[in-house]
């Protein structure tokens, strides 16, 4: 029998907000197109690099939320507290990182508006960034921002299903190769882009930083802090697994995918005409809730730098997704500034970990708490999976110096 005592209404909010909060923030227009693109070129052996990457995004996240969450302390305060400096470089990276990745999540929501009613991308990205200044406007746009983000979700996930239904998948072979992969060295680079994707920059700690600024720190709360951390990846996980077997339901019957956007030409595979207008819909959810969430856990990172940030957090928020707008709006989209991005990006991961493994053995942080040895062990393994992914990242910038 379960002695555990029930969630209130507002602890399910606050749990389901900080879920899928991560979650979305993670599944973005980069996530559906990187998602396409594997699937296509290895098949039903992707599924091995999707059910890798969610065993060290689990390690990874476990880490950081429970670590965070009995110092409660935000990221770049624990990283201060090892090395007096270290979080204020940390805050810079994912503050220019979330910045830059804003830009294209914005475009992403005008492309899907465009998808769905034809109408320039510009006015699209306008209309989204209006929806997520709206939200913070909101006197209780906190509770807001939980509930849009959790229906957002929840409609990707289920439109997604749909499509995998419609497809038709080898749901058989999917599950064999899970575990027996056909040259399971080559699938290295896609677990390594997908750890970076889903718990990459500020992705791991848009979930933490709701918590901890609900107040939902401290020994007592770890139990209810892990579950949030794990249902956050399985969340991504189920939503990754959907679209791979929609995808894998397309090419498995020879059908070659639109390079120029392939989970766009996925949905209209599996449903006809309506297909692009439905796709339009799931980019536009997936654009908005990263919109939400990117601006939402930059700003929490710039609270730390003075108290103008804290006390006017929401403004600095809506200044974030105005600027992001108005940059796509009127000058497009800034590929060097991405590529850069992409680069910081993958660098962060171990940064912030390596940080919080350090601090997880450090009394003056974590008090009496004893941080599990196993835990210690899978975010090590996520490290060096993350350094190989940023040294990765970093031949971005050799394209940015040829171009």
């Amino acid at each position: 029998m379960d002695n555990k005592p029930k969630m209130t209404a507002m602890q399910r909010r606050l749990l389901f907000g900080a879920v899928f909060l991560m979650a979305t923030s993670s599944i973005g227009p980069a996530f559906l197109t990187q998602t396409s693109v594997f699937t296509e070129q290895f098949l039903a052996s992707f599924a091995f690099a999707i059910l890798a990457s969610i065993v060290i995004d689990i390690g990874a996240q476990l880490n950081i939320w429970r670590v965070l969450s009995v110092s409660g302390k935000r990221g770049q305060d624990v990283a201060n507290d090892v090395f007096p400096g270290l979080g204020y470089v940390i805050a810079f990276f994912i503050v220019l990182g979330g910045f830059a990745f804003n830009i294209g999540n914005v475009a992403g929501a005008g492309l899907g508006f465009n998808a769905i009613f034809g109408w320039d991308p510009r006015i699209g990205a306008a209309l989204a960034g209006v929806i997520a200044i709206v939200v913070f406007l909101l006197k209780n746009g906190r509770a807001v921002m939980d509930i849009i983000i959790q229906i957002l979700g929840v409609l990707m996930i289920g439109i997604t299903a749909f499509v995998m239904i419609k497809s038709d998948p080898p749901y058989g072979e999917a599950a064999y190769r899970a575990v027996m992969p056909e040259e399971p060295l080559a699938l290295f680079l896609p677990v390594v882009t997908l750890v970076g994707g889903t718990v990459g920059g500020y992705i791991t700690f848009a979930g933490v930083h709701r918590l901890i600024e609900a107040g939902m720190t401290g020994r007592e709360n770890l139990g209810f802090v892990s579950r949030a951390a794990n249902y956050g990846i399985l969340t991504t996980g189920v939503m990754r697994i959907l679209l791979f077997l929609a995808v894998l339901g397309v090419v498995s019957g020879g059908v070659a995918l639109d390079p120029d956007n392939p989970p766009a030409s996925v949905f209209q595979i599996a449903l006809g005409d309506i297909g692009m207008q439905v796709f339009g819909i799931v980019l536009v959810a997936a654009a908005l809730s990263s919109v939400i969430g990117s601006a939402y856990t930059s700003a929490s990172f710039l609270k730390s730098l003075h108290r103008v940030f804290d006390e006017y957090n929401n403004i600095v928020i809506i200044s974030f997704i105005v600027i992001s707008t108005i940059i796509f709006t009127f000058v497009g989209r800034p590929v060097t500034l991405l590529i850069l991005a992409g680069a910081f990006n993958g660098l962060i991961l171990p940064l912030t970990l390596g940080a919080v493994l350090v601090a997880s053995r450090k009394k003056k942080v974590v008090g009496e708490y004893h941080h599990p040895t196993w835990m210690i062990v899978f975010g090590i393994i996520a490290i060096i999976i993350t350094i190989i992914a940023g040294v990765m990242s970093l031949q971005g910038l050799q394209d940015l110096w040829v171009n």
